[in-house]
This record gives structure tokens, C-alpha cells and sequence, in this order.
């Protein structure tokens, strides 16, 4: 017997939710298998789903349930309003870096006259930050560097579906970058300590690329070796963004406090009230 859209949505929920996964998933994989938005979905609730649809429905929630990320399963997230590629070689985006965008932008504002400005996104994974950049801010010239190949592929696909020209090096850190000076770089640089591992969702640890996520010295070691790499690189006036751990804030601060000791460090909380971004505002 044939489902309606409604009670495919339905089981769907509550098989995921009796399995410890949220519910709302439910309606995100099957507006992806329908191809249509949330009011679509709302519109056609009475119609019938096809055996084909339902198969292929089940299929993805059996992968949710498993623990396989709703965005890798779709292939896409919205990140700042626009639809980017994801899959397992990159860090699925999430709405907090949105904020370092923002926070960004409010600064290159108060701290620059003009807008023909160099920035460099370090560690760009799916290019959410550069890409996004480039489109908010057209004349700003942008570099976007990764250390995996099939991470930069990822990016330099969504850079050409969003048309926005960037120029991609891989590398590590600072390497790929350090041929001339910068008035403005990026990072959201793995920083999750290994200790953590255990505490968080198998959904993250199974799936998304550890090299993303993970670093030494508690999640702390890009953070020190960026302070200690960037002063050579940076114009003057310049700043550097960057997304940070929430017990991380005063560390990570501290070591660009130390390396630039004419800057303005500040640590910015998110819109949940948690320790989210750094900013080094560099004026003399």
C-alpha cells in the first residue's frame, strides 16, 4: 500500500528519534529525495510518495540512523545563505563561523580606507569562508589554502557553481602564503583536543575528516604556530580572524598578545554567549 508524503514523513521522524537522532532530519532528507524546499513539502503532504522515492527515503534514514551526517547524505549545507558542496573530505560549516564572516567585514570597515585588500583563508575546506568573502566583499583578493588535495577540489568546485574567483595553493598553514605580506588572513584551523574525542557525537567523530577537527598540544598547536609564522607576512594596518574552541579564547589570545605586542587581541563570544572568535587588529 502506497504512503502519503505526510505519513512517510512521520514514520521517518519517529524511527529516528527512537533512535537517538533528531527528528527534524527526517524533513531535510525528504525534501532532498522530493527535490523541493520546506513550503513544497508542506503543499504536497496529501500526495502519494512512489516506491522509488520511499526506497531511496529509507535509505537515507537508515544512513542517518547509522550515523552517517544528514549533509553528507545530501551532498550540500547552506552556510551565510548560499548552497555549498560537502562531502567527507571537508568539515560540514557550521552556523558559528557565520559570525566570523560578520565580525570580519565590521572590522575591515573600521580598519582600512580602501577595499583593494589581499586575504588569505588558511585551511579553506569546503572554501565556506573565502568564498563567502570574496561575494560579500567583490574587491577583496583572495587565496584560499588547504594540506588535503580532495578538500581544495571540493573548494575550487564551489568557488566556480558560486562564481567567485579565488586563487587555491596547497600547503600547510602559512607555507603556501608566505611569498608576500597580507592585510587580512583567516583561519578555522582544526582545534579539538584528542582527550575530547570520546564526549562527542558519533555522528562528527565517524564521519567528518579527523584532520579537520583534531589537534595537538590540547587543540592548541595551530594557534601557536600561526602567532609565531604571521608577523613576517602581515601589512600593517592588518588583522587576523580567527574561530576558536570556547575554553580557548584567553590561550589562544595570549600567544598572539605575545607575537604582536602593538595589536589589539580580543576575544568575541558567539550568539550563544560562548567564547567563539579571535580577532588581532594590527595598527603600528
Amino acid at each position: 500500500m502506497h504512503k502519503t508524503i505526510f505519513e512517510a514523513l512521520n514514520w521517518a521522524s519517529s524511527f529516528l528519534e527512537n533512535n537517538g537522532r533528531e527528528g527534524n532530519a527526517a524533513r531535510l532528507l525528504l525534501q532532498h529525495v522530493l527535490q523541493t524546499n520546506y513550503s513544497g513539502l508542506m503543499m504536497k503532504m496529501h500526495d502519494e510518495i512512489s516506491a522509488g522515492q520511499m526506497q531511496q527515503f529509507t535509505a537515507y534514514i537508515e544512513a542517518h540512523v547509522k550515523g552517517r551526517p544528514v549533509q553528507y547524505i545530501t551532498g550540500v549545507e547552506e552556510f551565510y545563505g548560499r548552497t555549498f558542496e560537502v562531502n567527507e573530505s571537508v568539515l560540514i560549516p557550521r552556523p558559528e563561523t557565520e559570525e566570523l564572516i560578520v565580525g570580519t567585514i565590521e572590522r575591515i570597515n573600521q580598519l582600512f580606507n580602501n577595499n583593494d585588500l589581499t586575504l588569505a583563508d588558511i585551511g579553506t575546506g569546503s572554501g565556506a569562508i573565502a568564498i563567502t568573502m570574496k561575494k560579500e566583499c567583490p574587491k577583496l583578493d583572495i587565496t584560499a589554502t588547504d594540506l588535503s588535495t580532495a578538500a581544495l577540489k571540493t573548494a575550487q568546485k564551489n568557488a566556480k557553481d558560486l562564481q567567485a574567483e579565488l586563487t587555491f595553493i596547497e600547503g600547510d598553514l602559512t607555507a603556501p602564503i608566505a611569498y608576500q605580506k597580507w592585510d587580512i588572513v583567516l583561519s578555522n584551523p582544526p582545534y579539538i583536543a584528542f582527550d575530547d574525542m570520546s564526549s562527542m557525537s558519533d555522528v562528527v567523530v565517524e564521519y567528518e575528516p579527523h584532520s579537520a577537527l583534531f589537534a595537538d598540544e590540547d587543540g592548541l598547536i595551530l594557534y601557536r604556530k600561526l602567532a609565531e609564522q604571521l608577523p613576517p607576512l602581515m601589512n600593517i594596518p592588518g588583522l587576523i580572524g580567527l574561530e576558536i574552541g570556547y575554553t580557548q579564547g584567553e590561550t589562544v589570545a595570549n600567544f598572539f598578545r605575545e607575537h604582536f605586542p602593538q595589536a589589539q587581541v580580543s576575544v568575541v563570544k558567539d550568539i550563544n554567549g560562548k567564547d567563539r572568535m579571535v580577532f588581532c587588529e594590527i595598527i603600528e
